[in-house]
């Protein structure tokens, strides 16, 4: 089962920092600072794409998160006590190290979308979506409703870097609302000290790619075709210009030859793809738990494109120009977002990428 149910776009998300209050009667203060967490505790706003303001008098202390994405942020930044159930849980395996451990003890409220009813009665003071509108469907009923939330006495925020990627007015070619989410989510959670250390840690990585390759002229950068297989591969999703994979691609040295495509993600044709003719193909698939079988997908995702007619003929499939890295590193927002920059970089130019 995928990670990621598409939708509409989300009408509320977690953005930048908007404000962090200490002292004066606990009144808000506002952070010019593009959305850098504030010092002096709570309360903490975020705003969403219309600019309303979510606060937090105090940290949360029972969260439920939409799907695993969500839960390693919070993983990460030790928030992960706080953290009482979510909905597509992790696969046993599928995250790294000790994030693992910790995720598999996290209630399951659902295989995937959580029910309106068990959401709302789970006991949650905040729900964090990854992405906009998580689809309700397949006889599970409506998402809560703004007013629903509220009266259940739940927050509920997204993540701006993936929730409002589709309507983003341009493209996406930094990670910095990635940074700005795990910011957010620091100061939301009590936990601002580690999300700076994260996000340091994003930014020296795809910093010395940027020395080793920032400057390469457009017409000298490979071009790049994030192959979706886990969406099927009747007809190619492709991930466009507002989607976070183009930024990891354009960091990298590489042109996204669906970056000429506005919004997230669209269908296409394979005649799309052919007329495109890759120099390089990612062989995105999800991480399957293990090793072995994330080597099985890769291989079978690799065989397809070798032995389909409409693909063997590709200048990448013919040169095997394949690289093997997880659709959650590429298209999810996470501190590995830097790692998938950093590996693309050093595999598309070799000797120039410590």
């Amino acid at each position: 089962m995928r990670s990621r149910v598409w939708g509409g776009t989300a009408a509320v998300v977690l953005g930048g920092l908007l404000a962090a209050g200490c002292g004066g009667g606990g009144k808000d203060r506002a952070d010019e600072s593009a959305g850098k967490a504030v010092s002096g505790g709570y309360p903490v706003s975020v705003t969403d794409c219309m600019g309303a303001k979510t606060t937090f008098p105090s940290a949360p202390k029972k969260i439920v998160t939409s799907n695993a994405s969500s839960l390693e942020l919070l993983l990460r930044l030790g928030a992960g006590d706080e953290v009482i159930g979510t909905g597509f849980p992790p696969g046993k395996g599928t995250l790294p190290d000790d994030l693992d451990a910790q995720a598999q003890k996290v209630k399951a409220l659902s295989d995937t979308v959580i029910p309106k009813e068990k959401l709302l009665g789970s006991g949650a003071d905040l729900y964090i979506d990854t992405f906009a509108n998580m689809n309700m469907g397949g006889g599970m009923g409506d998402a809560p409703t703004g007013e629903e939330f509220k009266a259940a006495g739940i927050r509920h925020i997204y993540l701006k870097s993936t929730a409002c990627a589709a309507t983003s007015k341009s493209a996406v070619t930094d990670l910095s609302a990635v940074e700005a989410d795990i910011t957010s989510l620091g100061a939301v959670t009590g936990t601002s000290a580690k999300a700076k250390e994260l996000v340091a840690e994003m930014k020296e990585k795809t910093d010395a790619v940027q020395q080793a390759v920032g400057a390469t002229a457009q017409s000298a950068r490979p071009t790049y075709f994030f192959f979706d297989y886990d969406t099927g591969t009747k007809q190619p999703t492709v991930v466009c210009n507002r989607q976070v994979a183009n930024a990891v691609i354009t960091l990298a040295g590489a042109r996204n030859v669906f970056a000429d495509c506005d919004g997230d993600y669209r269908q296409v044709g394979w005649e799309d793809v052919i007329a495109k003719n890759p120099d390089w193909i990612q062989l995105g698939v999800r991480n399957r738990g293990s090793g072995a079988a994330n080597d099985k997908a890769f291989d079978e995702a690799e065989q397809w494109l070798k032995s389909n007619a409409a693909t063997k003929g590709l200048k990448a499939v013919k040169e095997g120009h394949f690289l093997r890295i997880g659709s959650e590193q590429t298209t999810i927002v996470g501190v590995e977002n830097a790692d998938a920059v950093e590996t693309i970089a050093k595999t598309l130019h070799p000797g120039k990428v410590g």
